[in-house]
Order: C-alpha cells, then sequence, then structure tokens
C-alpha cells in the first residue's frame, strides 16, 4: 500500500522495533495526528486465542472513563410500556415491529448502537442478517440485550463500548480522539485492557496477550508493551 510524504515523514517518528509504554506510545499518537480533523485513536489487540473455538471467545462491554468522543445515535427495541423511559435516557430511536420493517425496506442505518429487551429479540432476530456483519446485533454478554433498557441507553451514551474478537484473533476498539490528550487516553486504554485481560478464556494456553498496536485514523501504528496487564 502506498502512503503519502506526510504518513511517510510521520511513520520516521516511530521505532517498529520498540515495544513503547503505554502513556509514550499515546503521546506519540497524539503528536503524529495532524490530520484537519479529529482523528480517532484505536487499540488493536491480537489475543492467543483460536475465535473458531467457542470456547475461546473474548467478548464483552466496558465503559470507558472518558468515552469515545464520538456523538452515540441509539436505537431501542422494546414495548410501549417502556418507550418513555428509554427517551428520556437519550434513546434517538425507539420502536418495535415499525423500527424492523424501515430498515428492511428502506434500508435504513442511521444509528450506532441497538438495544433490545429481551422480549423483543424475536422480532430483533428477523434483523439478524443485516445488523449481524456490521456488529450492531444485540447481545446479553454486551449488555445490549437488557430489561433495563433505559440503563443500557445511559452507558451507550456514556462511553461503553463493545470490544470482540475477528477471525484472525484481533480486538479493534476505539478509544477516544486525539484531542484527549495522552493521559485521559491512558485512562481509557487502561479500562479497555483490563477488561480484556479479566475476559481471558479459561481454555486459552500459552501468552494470551500477544501484541498491541495504537494508532489514530491517519496515523502510523505505535507498538505498546503489555506486560504490565500481567497475561
Amino acid at each position: 500500500m502506498k502512503h503519502g510524504k506526510r504518513y511517510t515523514d510521520v511513520a520516521k517518528t516511530v521505532d517498529h522495533n520498540k515495544l513503547y509504554e503505554s502513556s509514550e506510545a499515546l503521546e506519540l499518537v497524539c503528536k503524529n495526528a495532524k490530520a484537519k480533523f479529529d482523528e480517532t485513536v484505536e487499540a488493536h489487540i491480537r489475543l492467543g486465542v483460536d475465535s473458531r473455538h467457542a470456547d475461546q471467545q473474548v467478548r464483552g462491554a466496558v465503559i470507558l472513563p472518558n468515552g469515545t468522543g464520538k456523538k452515540v445515535r441509539v436505537l431501542v427495541f422494546c414495548k410501549e410500556d417502556k418507550y418513555e423511559a428509554a427517551q428520556s435516557a437519550g434513546a434517538e430511536y425507539v420502536g418495535g415491529m415499525d423500527m424492523v420493517e424501515k430498515i428492511q425496506k428502506e434500508n435504513w442505518m442511521d444509528f450506532d448502537v441497538v438495544i433490545a429487551s429481551p422480549d423483543m429479540m424475536g422480532v430483533v432476530g428477523r434483523l439478524g442478517k443485516i445488523l449481524g456483519p456490521r456488529g450492531l446485533m444485540p447481545n446479553p454478554k454486551a449488555g445490549t440485550v437488557t430489561p433495563d433498557v433505559a440503563k443500557a441507553v445511559t452507558e451507550a451514551k456514556a462511553g461503553k463500548i463493545e470490544y470482540r474478537l475477528d477471525k484472525t484473533n484481533i480486538i479493534h476498539c476505539p478509544i477516544g480522539k486525539a484531542s484527549f490528550g495522552a493521559e485521559k487516553l491512558e485512562e481509557n486504554f487502561n479500562t479497555l485492557m483490563e477488561a480484556i485481560v479479566k475476559a481471558k478464556p479459561a481454555a486459552a494456553k500459552g501468552t494470551y496477550l500477544r501484541s498491541c498496536t495504537v494508532t489514530s485514523t491517519m496515523g502510523p501504528g505505535v507498538p505498546v508493551a503489555t506486560n504490565k496487564f500481567g497475561a
């Protein structure tokens, strides 16, 4: 892949043979985020598990102490008696079968998080082929299938993110914006890493945290030492 001159110049500031402490790595990422917009900072964590086995799946959700810096649009599927609570908590869209039809017929996707009460999963299940590949299907492990939809909306708005393995055994997660600065980004990063370590499957053998890189939208990746997390 060919990169522009700006990227090539910035990439020279990163020593790829070195494992940076997280504070140093995130300072470098912030310094290198020079785009004309506020770049998102992401962590990419490779785990020593095999996602093909059900007993080695790693999935969950965590509330980042400083949020993600992104305005999250929430869609809630619930019965009418919970509409008001969901809307009061900040949900942009609340409904049932009407929302299912809107997504199916209009290809409507103006939302970032989907929350459902358990009694609505029979209805929401019809959207599996649409929401599943986009990582939007509500899931009890992520706290997005819950009787308390209002609480789930509040958490989503406060910066709750879901983490899950991809097919190459890597977790990709946003941890904030470059404008947060290294200190706030590190708080978010540590919170995410601790959650992933806690979620270590019993079936995982050998080194769990294989490698970790932090990067901004347009910047180069910076390798991070993970030994302080003890996995």
